[in-house]
This record gives C-alpha cells, structure tokens and sequence, in this order.
C-alpha cells in the first residue's frame, strides 16, 4: 500500500465507527467513510470541542453538513507549492482527494525528469487535483469532466497557482464522446490519468457504469497515445475491484503496443494518533522504462 506523507496542510487524525476525524488547514471536519467498519471509541465525544463541523447522513440518501463553529465557504490548503480550493460540498466531499498526493507525486517527478513537454490527458478530471500537478510541472493539460461546476472549480485552483492559460484546455463533455472524436481528430497525448467513478452520467445525460464501461475506455485511450508515452495512470473508488483488475485493464490495452512497467495496488492514509491506516482506493499505473 502506497502511503501518503508530508501532506502538512492534512491530517487524518483519528477513525472509528463510520467516521474520520480530520484536520483540513486549520479547520477540523468529521465526515463519514464506508471503510471504517472498526471501533476506536465515539470520535463526537474524544474531539467534542474540537470539530468545527460535520457531515451527517441521511437514512434517505445523501445528508447535510453541520457547522459548529463559524467556518468559511472556502478556504485555500497547499500541498507542497500546489495550492487548493476547499468547500464543503454535497455527499461529504470537500473537493480535493488527500490521498491522490501519492499519484500527483508520481505525475511530477515522471514529467519533470522526461526532458520534453508532456501532453496529459486528465480524465473524470474533477476540481483538477491531477491537473495542477501536471501543470506545476510544465506539461500542457487537457481537462474533461462532465460537470462544468466541477471544471469552473478547477479554473479557480488554476488561477490561484498562477499557471499560465495557453496550458490548459477546459472541456465539459462525456468522456467516452470525448475520447471518440480525439480519435477522429488523430490528437495524440503523452500521459493520461483517469479517475473514473462507480456510476455517473455524462454532460448529455450519457450513463457511465464502470464494470460496463472501464474496459472500453482504456481500450479506446489506448489509441490516444504517442509513439513514446510516459505514463498511464488509471485510480478508483469502486468497492469490490481488485487493483488486479486495472494491472489487467493497462497490460491488455497499454502494454501490448508500449512496453513499460505496470504496477498496482491500494493508496491509504495514516492516521497521525495511531497506527491505523484508512485505506482510500486502489491505483494502477503504467510507465515507460526509465
């Protein structure tokens, strides 16, 4: 398991009966995670003080957010010298995945040590976590996500990095649509990182299932790629999908045409009061020979 570190604006400090109890900058959040099945004692009461506000679920889908103490709309954290909006957001979200520091690490030094310019293909690409680390290390970034809320948020964390407008092109369309007409177009990427979800839908309603449709939009990305790729990156969230699967998705679509190195496995967080990991998704990646 790939472990996040050095990650000073966020801290996962404790977990216990369904919920985590974090530190983002310096506001504190309790939200909930499917994962955390185990009983470390009722983190309300060991924090009661010290939480600034929770995300409670509803027993008919969804849930709210709870503020305690006063707590901005938005507030910047940093990671390294990448800088990110964060909000509270529906369905406990808070726009940024902590644990994808593992991957952004991973982008920026492959591109970095690459002596070229790199064009990335981010995919379900989201407030632009992946796109920032791209961007931070010279590469020129294409950005697909069906939501344009999603895609403006990036746009902001864009701006407050102060990167430059002529390396990044913003797109709200399904990815799969997306994906289709580069091909037409003969457009060709060095990198491409997707972050897929379970279930969703398209910009026109399009619906995505990932055990339907992951297989044949790696197959499809596959087509996407230059002569001399860097990287393939594909994470998920999907409970139930071995890392395996992706190992087998790249070595299928990826390897068979671009001999690299393939590897997998889950990313997770540790908590900073114990030695209890959260873990936080799976990842494969496939990657030139240096």
């Amino acid at each position: 398991m790939l472990l996040v570190k050095d990650f000073d604006d966020y801290e996962l400090i404790d977990t216990s009966m369904g919920y985590k109890y974090e530190r983002w900058g310096k506001y504190f959040l309790l939200r909930p995670d499917p994962q955390i099945i185990w009983n470390h004692g009722d983190l309300l009461q060991k924090y009661k003080g010290k939480i600034d506000a929770i995300y409670y679920r509803s027993n008919t889908g969804g849930g709210h957010w709870e503020n305690i103490k006063s707590i901005p709309a938005s507030w910047t954290i940093s990671y390294r010298n990448l800088l990110f909006h964060i909000k509270e957001m529906g369905f406990k979200h808070t726009g940024l995945f902590p644990e994808q520091s593992i991957n952004w690490d991973f982008m920026i030094d492959k591109i970095q040590n690459s002596g070229r310019k790199i064009r990335v293909l981010n995919l379900f690409a989201y407030t632009g976590g992946a796109t920032i680390a791209c961007l931070s290390a010279g590469a020129h970034v294409t950005h697909v996500d069906s939501s344009r809320g999603m895609v403006d948020w990036c746009r902001e964390n864009v701006n407050s990095n102060g990167f430059q407008g002529e390396n990044i092109r913003y797109i709200v369309d399904d990815v799969i649509k997306f994906v289709e007409r580069e091909i037409r177009r003969g457009n060709h990427y060095d990198a491409i990182v997707m972050d897929p979800p379970s279930y969703g839908r398209g910009s026109n309603g399009e619906v995505w299932v990932l055990e339907k449709n992951l297989n044949y939009l790696v197959e499809i990305c596959a087509q996407l790629l230059s002569e001399n790729p860097l990287f393939f990156l594909i994470n998920s969230y999907t409970t139930g999908i071995s890392s395996t699967v992706l190992k087998n998705l790249l070595e299928l679509h990826v390897n068979s045409n671009h001999s690299g190195i393939i590897s997998c496995g889950e990313v997770g967080i540790p908590s900073s009061s114990n030695s209890l990991v959260l873990p936080c998704g799976i990842y494969g990646r496939w990657e030139c020979h240096e």
